[in-house]
This record gives C-alpha cells, sequence and structure tokens, in this order.
C-alpha cells in the first residue's frame, strides 16, 4: 500500500462476489481476488456535509460511524440502511475492507487522534457533499491524497442545493480544489463543469489494461447520468488526469464523466453524478431511485473497481 505504510498484498485465493439489488438478490457474478492475511483496505466515507439532506440519502449504513453496528455481517443490501448501501455491503462481503462513516456533526482531520481521522484510512469517498469543507477540513483532505490517499469525488449537476445554504456539490468540490492552502494550481488536472444534463449514458473509453474499467468486479461499458454533470480535463496542468467514460458525443478533454488521476503519492476518482450510486432504498420519507443495478449501465462494478484502484 503505497504511501500509508501498508505491507504489499499477496493473492493466493479466488472467490466469487455478486452484484446486489435493492431487494438484496444476486444479480451479476465477477471474479474477485482477495489478500491473504493482509490488513483489510480502510474506507472512510463522508456524511458530515449533508449528505442526507432533502431527498439525499447518500449513506451506506445508518450506523454510524460504525456500519458494523447494524450488522457485521451483512448478506444482502437491506441488512444495512441508506441509499449507497449496496456499494457498502458489496464491499464488506470480500473480507478485504474495512468501512466507516465520519457522522453528522464531525470534521474530516489528517493527523489527529480520533477514530475518524483520515490517517487511519485508504480512501475518502465524498457522496455529494452539501455543504463547504472548512480551510482546515481541505487542507486535511489534500494532504491526505498528496501522502498516499485515495480521493473519490461524486458530484451532481448544477443547481442541486439540498440544503438551500447556496452551494451545491459542483461548487463545493471545485472550491475544494481551487481555494486550499496546499496546491490551488489545477492540482488534479480538471474542473467540474456547471452543467445539468438531464438523460445520458455515457460509454467508457477503449483500455483493456485499465484497472477502473477491467478490475476485479467486472468489465466496465456504460454508466448513467439521471440529471449529472461532466468535467473539463487539463493535461496541461496534470499529465496524469484520464477520462473514462464520455457524455455521447464528447472526447478528449470535454464531456468526462468519469476521471481519474493522482497527486503526489495519491489517487482522485471523479463522477459527474451521485445517480448511479442509488441502490433505491433509504431512509423512509425519500423519494429514490435505482440507478445502481440500472439495466443499460455497468455501475456497480464501476463504483467497486474503482473503490478498489484508489485503495490499493
Amino acid at each position: 500500500m503505497f504511501g500509508l505504510g501498508r505491507s504489499p498484498r499477496r493473492f493466493t485465493t479466488v472467490v466469487t462476489v455478486f452484484g446486489l439489488l435493492a431487494t438484496g438478490a444476486a444479480v451479476q457474478a465477477a471474479t474477485v481476488t482477495p489478500a491473504a492475511a493482509a490488513t483489510p483496505h480502510r474506507i472512510l466515507f463522508d456524511n458530515a456535509h449533508a449528505e442526507t439532506a432533502g431527498n439525499a440519502d447518500w449513506i451506506i449504513s445508518t450506523s454510524q460511524p460504525d456500519p458494523l453496528g447494524e450488522d457485521s455481517s451483512p448478506s444482502s443490501e437491506t441488512d444495512w440502511t441508506g441509499a449507497i448501501s449496496s456499494w457498502g455491503v458489496a464491499l464488506q462481503q470480500t473480507g478485504d475492507y474495512s468501512l466507516d462513516t465520519l457522522p453528522s456533526g464531525s470534521s474530516l482531520t489528517y493527523g489527529g487522534s480520533s477514530a475518524t481521522d483520515l490517517s487511519n484510512f485508504d480512501t475518502l469517498v465524498l457522496p455529494e457533499p452539501n455543504t463547504l469543507f472548512t480551510t482546515a477540513e481541505k487542507t486535511a483532505i489534500m494532504n491526505f491524497v498528496k501522502n498516499g490517499g485515495g480521493l473519490f469525488m461524486i458530484s451532481d449537476h448544477t443547481g442541486a442545493d439540498r440544503n438551500n445554504d447556496g452551494e451545491d456539490a459542483v461548487e463545493i468540490l471545485n472550491d475544494l480544489m481551487t481555494n486550499n492552502s496546499v496546491d490551488s494550481t489545477d492540482p488534479f488536472g480538471f474542473s467540474i463543469d456547471s452543467l445539468s444534463i438531464s438523460s445520458d449514458y455515457p460509454s467508457a473509453i477503449s483500455d483493456s489494461t485499465n484497472p477502473v474499467l477491467h478490475g476485479s468486479f467486472g468489465t466496465v461499458t456504460k454508466s448513467l447520468i439521471a440529471s449529472g454533470t461532466t468535467a473539463t480535463l487539463k493535461p496541461a496542468d496534470n499529465s496524469s488526469v484520464k477520462g473514462l467514460l464520455y457524455r455521447t458525443g464528447y472526447s478528449g478533454n470535454t464531456g468526462a464523466f468519469f476521471a481519474t488521476s493522482t497527486f503526489g503519492s495519491g489517487k482522485i476518482a471523479f463522477w459527474g453524478d451521485s445517480s448511479p450510486i442509488d441502490d433505491g432504498t433509504g431512509q423512509s420519507g425519500n423519494t429514490l431511485y435505482d440507478g445502481w443495478n440500472d439495466s443499460g449501465a455497468t455501475n456497480a462494478a464501476l463504483a467497486l473497481n474503482a473503490a478498489e484502484w484508489l485503495s490499493s
């Protein structure tokens, strides 16, 4: 594990993990090669920045900060409650991940003593944040990535201000990248577009060696935009930036719906919509939609492969 003091993974066993419907049914088999006797990958899902505001429900489990408090051995998606519990349960079932949630009212830190300090994790997932990160939090996130952490940024369309504070995920994530004390000169090599794209199925580029598109959890062919946005890539600022899925009719540096990059010793993934991670279940009263198992896309494989790449 680069940058975080983890020992290299040693592969000895092949197991089969199944994608999960919102009902808990198995839908697609994929070969996964977990590490034997290795420390599980540690992933922190943020819920301290209004990820459940309005009609959103971007949590893996209502038991916070430890989803294992709800069910330590989930056998189906409904064993954990949250609109992205399918994602969490699929990772948990491999036996190769340790998942936690940064609860509401907390702050992101790096180098501190709390159990949810970023120094205790390999990857931070920001599933459509709806409040601005503080100056200290932006410093913590950027240093975490620079020193080897993985950062998964999931946006939504412009104007998706779920808590009516004047900020949406597009503005919040762009602010993280352009207004921080570590490196504000386009550190990741892309900016998020202020767009509201109503419907599209972005296609994956042809790259058989890419670990996100062709990872342990399956092959990625398409994703889903159900009101989302894209990114503009700037390889002159960071040559590692790479678009993996593009809005229909776009390629190159424009219209990138899913992109990856590096910064220092760390890795970054960007996804332009929260709809693909929505499994259709969550807290009572919210109207949610099952994008995770959308028949026209391979969203589950994309989310899981990206989390594996970021954490390894």
